[in-house]
């Protein structure tokens, strides 16, 4: 039991020994905010706590009762117009133009487990006793509305999800026109804001800011979660590190246009509330119509930034990502693209993938123009039939000779798009995303198929399904590699129009369900333009992603530590590609392009047959090593040890949940001139008190002194020491497996 209620006061505790989360209900019948953060073992009583809730002169009080206001009390899921002047979590406009409701308690339901959220991703329980979940339900009787807000615990993780259901009991239709997933009063401003925002190629870069009075905010509205902006945020305190300190933190489980804010008010309270971005959402509800809203988890860490992310990571491996390849090892791969980019024929694709086999690959991904007439981006999206003039035997024998040399077959696929002169554009000039009587849009040389229609779904799905039945398909790598402009449906009324962008969305969800159940041996990656839309909400149904385009070793440092922060070290697909790297110039060693990639998926983006002898042979042996290890990347606990936001050094490790083995990676930019002689890095999460045996060092060291001393590097060049120096110049990597001598 987690769920504990005072039924007198009107009192609800969510508590799991890790976790507290306390809200009640106010005078008014709204919901009040009073506690998140550390578990607390037992509170029977929140009332001494409220005597302070009083109005200022220059505050409006509620009805008759000067001394309530709600502009100066911590809500749970504060709605729009009647004395509070922060932004709302939820606003309705009626058909006589009002913005007011009020919705009042009701009564709450307790249920073991965790509730499926119809049509969305959302985390969930196999075992009802995993978790236990609390449904708040409110009604508004003018409005004839009721208003469900649903909170989940889970039995053994410092996570509370939320999520919020509104149903039209009413004969009169209304209009939501801000519907946010979950809101939370927190009551100072005395933390740093991160986010992670960047750009293509460099996605999920750390940015951290300090509250201030006012509204902090990132956000989409390019119909997609974005390369700009993660739907992520965390609050420290100023003193907190990757070690130690509070966090509190919220991840949108959606992959579409979002909104998560934090607003400071005049009494340093902080709002935050995370959900769907109410610029072009309005969603018509009639006569007993419904929506539920997408899910939010919130994550509270006393152990610092790793703490927080660990938390996520094991949430997001047993109760988000699910099916066959929850618990599966990833098989290496080796994808064409940057080998061959659009020029190949079947010659020189299985002369890559024999190689590939060679070395010790298993899954052969052949990318994007291997169907219709594509030979550059401007054509036969949409067209998914084999290009004969590349496969003149057909896409089914070429995928028989791949499945011959002992590999799976995966094929790149970008289901929501038509290219414009594409035979299936032709047939249907009315399924793409347009505006009437406006011009359209190009991205990529690429129209977006309107998903918001069950036909276009139900057609792609039938020409994916034929696809995967004939080659006997492993793997799809699922790209979308522009976001959507002129948003509108024809197949919409007028009034419904600014419900498109989350039709779209659960259009994409829908193929994926319906792929899924029928091919569950398939394993999907996502993909968006690299990583525009890496999130929670797909990974419910492509357990991986390729985390950006950008293959550069050295920029993946930043994309992977970032990503690193809420999602799962084996959800990040990462690859050795070729040097000079493609997208920056850069040349690295192949040692360094793997020590980097280990930490993800691991696979391969280069043409084998032009390597040398000694690089195929590295290759073989990091292939071993990987997987030797993978189970322990896949589910260890990942610690994040230097930043490399904050300078030239990167290191991070996975530790074995029994702390019997770990893998450590250290990586060094630039050369430093004269570098000191001596260089350890301290570990973080291994048993103090057990002996560890260091391959590569072949020496064996206490678990405290690797921690709190630090493991030694080899020695570094100096510009004296060249014959005895083990390390020089620029893009350094060291990679280390530990292993408990006395386990």
């Amino acid at each position: 039991m987690f769920i504990f209620v005072n039924e007198k006061l009107k009192q609800f505790h969510l508590t799991n020994g890790k976790v507290s989360y306390i809200f009640y209900v106010l005078r008014n019948g709204h919901l009040g905010s009073f506690y998140f953060g550390k578990a607390i073992h037992q509170f029977e009583d929140v009332s001494p706590f409220l005597d302070g809730n009083r109005p200022t002169t220059y505050t409006s009080h509620y009805y008759d009762d000067r001394s309530f206001s709600l502009d100066t009390i911590r809500q749970e899921y504060p709605v729009y117009g009647s004395t509070d002047y922060r932004e709302p979590a939820l606003s309705i406009r009626q058909l006589n133009g009002s913005h007011i409701s009020n919705f009042i308690y009701k009564y709450y339901s307790i249920t073991k487990g965790k509730p499926i959220l119809e049509g969305l991703p959302a985390t969930y329980t196999e075992n009802e006793d995993d978790a236990e979940t609390i449904q708040i339900v409110l009604e508004d009787s003018l409005l004839q509305a009721e208003l469900v807000l649903c909170y989940t615990i889970f039995k053994d993780l410092p996570v509370i999800t939320r999520s919020a259901y509104i149903c039209n009991e009413g004969t009169h239709p209304f209009y939501l026109e801000r519907f946010m997933s979950a809101s939370i009063d927190l009551p100072d401003k005395d933390y740093i804001m991160i986010q992670l925002s960047g750009a293509w190629s460099r996605e999920r870069y750390i940015k951290e800011r300090p509250l201030e009075s006012g509204i902090q905010s990132i956000s989409s509205i390019r119909g997609a979660s974005s390369h700009q902006h993660n739907p992520f945020l965390a609050f420290k305190r100023k003193d907190t590190t990757e070690s130690q300190g509070e966090v509190y933190s919220f991840n949108f489980v959606y992959s579409s246009n979002f909104i998560a804010q934090a607003e400071v008010d005049h009494y340093d309270t902080t709002r935050i509330t995370m959900g769907i971005h109410p610029f072009r959402f309005t969603w018509k509800l009639a006569k007993n119509e419904h929506f539920q809203s997408p899910e939010v988890v919130m994550v509270y860490s006393n152990s610092g930034l790793n703490g927080m992310s660990q938390t996520y990571h094991d949430l997001y491996r047993n109760h988000l990502i699910r099916g066959n390849w929850k618990n599966a090892d990833r098989p290496i791969l080796i994808n064409n693209w940057e080998a061959t980019y659009f020029n190949f024929n079947e010659e020189m694709l299985l002369n890559i993938a024999t190689q590939a086999k060679e070395l010790g690959c298993e899954l052969f991904v052949l990318d994007d123009g291997w169907f219709g007439k594509r030979n550059n981006s401007y054509s036969s999206l949409g067209d998914w039939y084999t290009n004969l003039e590349k496969f003149p035997n057909g896409i089914k024998t070429f995928s028989q000779k791949i499945n011959q040399l002992g590999l799976k077959f995966g094929l790149w696929f970008e289901p929501e798009m038509v290219s414009p002169n594409s035979h299936l554009f032709k047939e249907h000039p009315d399924w793409i995303v347009s505006t009437p009587n406006r011009l359209i849009s190009l991205g990529r040389n690429q129209l977006v198929l309107d998903f918001s229609r069950k036909e276009v779904v139900e057609e792609i799905y039938n020409r994916m399904a034929a696809i995967i039945k004939e080659t006997n398909l492993s793997y799809i790598k699922w790209d979308m590699n522009r976001y959507i402009t002129e948003a509108y449906s024809p197949a919409l009324e007028n009034d419904m129009q600014d419900e498109f962008y989350h039709r779209y969305i659960l259009g994409v969800y829908d193929l994926y369900e319906k792929l899924l159940t029928e091919f569950p041996h398939v394993l999907f990656e996502s993909c968006a333009g690299g990583g525009g839309r890496f999130d929670a909400g797909l990974l419910f149904y492509a357990p991986q992603a390729w985390a950006s385009d950008d293959t550069d070793p050295i920029e993946r440092l930043k994309i992977q530590y970032g990503t690193s922060l809420a999602y799962p070290i084996y959800s990040i697909g990462s690859h050795v590609s070729t040097s000079p790297n493609h997208q920056t110039g850069r040349i690295t060693p192949l040692s360094t392009r793997a020590n980097v990639a280990y930490f993800g998926t691991f696979g391969y983006e280069l043409d084998p047959s032009i390597l040398s002898d000694e690089e195929k042979s590295q290759i073989t042996s990091q292939i071993n090593f990987f997987k030797q290890h993978r189970t322990l990347i896949r589910t260890g606990d990942f610690h994040r040890l230097l930043d490399p936001f904050k300078g030239n050094e990167t290191a991070w490790m996975i530790v074995s949940k029994d702390k019997r083995e770990a893998i450590f990676g250290w990586y060094k930019v630039l050369a430093t001139p004269n570098p000191k002689a001596y260089k350890t890095i301290k570990l973080a999460g291994l048993n103090p008190y057990s002996n560890y045996y260091l391959s590569g060092v072949n020496r064996t060291f206490k678990g405290d002194e690797l921690m709190y001393n630090g493991i030694p590097l080899p020695l570094e060049f100096n510009g004296a020491n060249k014959k005895i120096a083990r390390r020089m110049g620029d893009f350094q990597s060291e990679v280390y497996y530990l292993v408990r001598s006395d386990f």
